[in-house]
């Protein structure tokens, strides 16, 4: 039961400059204080929430993939953020989870913020990311998926509920969330942690966009009782935070909610 350290980065984005990005946040992760295991950026961390992929999208061969692999390789981390994708001439919000190693796992949003048309530009997935380190299991999703919860619920392992075993222990949410609507982005990360049993964590980005829409952050570490760990609003931050697993197998088995949960299946 080893203990997780994960950092998040709040920051401001360039709007639609790759190269402007790369450099401020390679900047934030190589000057960072404390040692970590896991640092995760913002939706769209190259470009801000932008709906011009033809411009922006880059393959898996791209540079921002590169970048991450050699920022992985060099820092001895695991690095996590969503950016465009372009793959059999159809383009992605994806959220890529790259190990040190150079190895990834990848996952593409499955809930498009119709809002903002981005269901007229990119194509949604249809497979969540479940991925592992150290032990934990950590499923990642992006944005606009925080309010569809079963795409996020912990799905039964067995028929008879004997011995549940939850899917993950921590619920990872990468976002450029507006603040108009920060309320929902709030409450409903808390949400999701109760009713989950899990830790929470919201990174999202802060600052005007090139919509002139403003972003206040509001970033968010909980626990798996619904109680805030960390929260920051309006400024950009570099936290670090240490998740105990004992922490969490003592709660569920204190209160084993997930027992009595629904049955059910997600279709793709």
């Amino acid at each position: 039961m080893q203990p997780l350290t994960i950092s998040i980065i709040q920051t401001n984005l360039y709007w639609e400059s790759k190269a402007a990005n790369l450099a401020m946040l390679e900047s934030k992760i190589k000057n960072r204080e404390e040692l970590t295991e896991i640092i995760v950026l913002p939706e769209m961390f190259t470009t801000g929430f932008s709906m011009n992929p033809t411009a922006f999208a880059e393959s898996m061969n791209g540079e921002t993939v590169e970048w991450m692999k050699r920022i992985a390789a060099e820092e001895k981390i695991i690095l996590v953020g969503s950016v465009i994708i372009v793959e059999e001439n159809k383009f992605y919000n994806r959220l890529i989870w790259m190990l040190p190693n150079g190895q990834y796992g990848v996952y593409d949003k499955r809930h498009l913020f119709g809002f903002a048309k981005e269901d007229e530009h990119y194509a949604a997935g249809n497979k969540r990311l479940i991925a592992q380190a150290k032990g934990w299991k950590i499923n990642l999703q992006i944005c606009y998926d925080l309010r569809f919860p079963v795409w996020a619920r912990q799905t039964p392992t067995n028929e008879d509920r004997k011995g549940f075993d939850a899917e993950f222990e921590i619920l990872i949410y990468v976002a450029n969330w507006p603040e108009r609507r920060s309320h929902a982005w709030k409450t409903l990360l808390c949400a999701r942690a109760i009713e989950n049993q899990c830790y929470v964590i919201g990174v999202n980005r802060v600052g005007n966009d090139g919509n002139n829409i403003y972003h206040s952050g509001n970033s968010m570490v909980i626990d798996p009782l619904g109680q805030v760990l960390y929260h920051k609003a309006d400024e950009e931050d570099f936290f670090t935070i240490k998740l105990e697993k004992e922490k969490l197998n003592e709660i569920r088995e204190k209160f084993p909610f997930l027992k009595d949960a629904d049955n059910f299946m997600i279709n793709p």
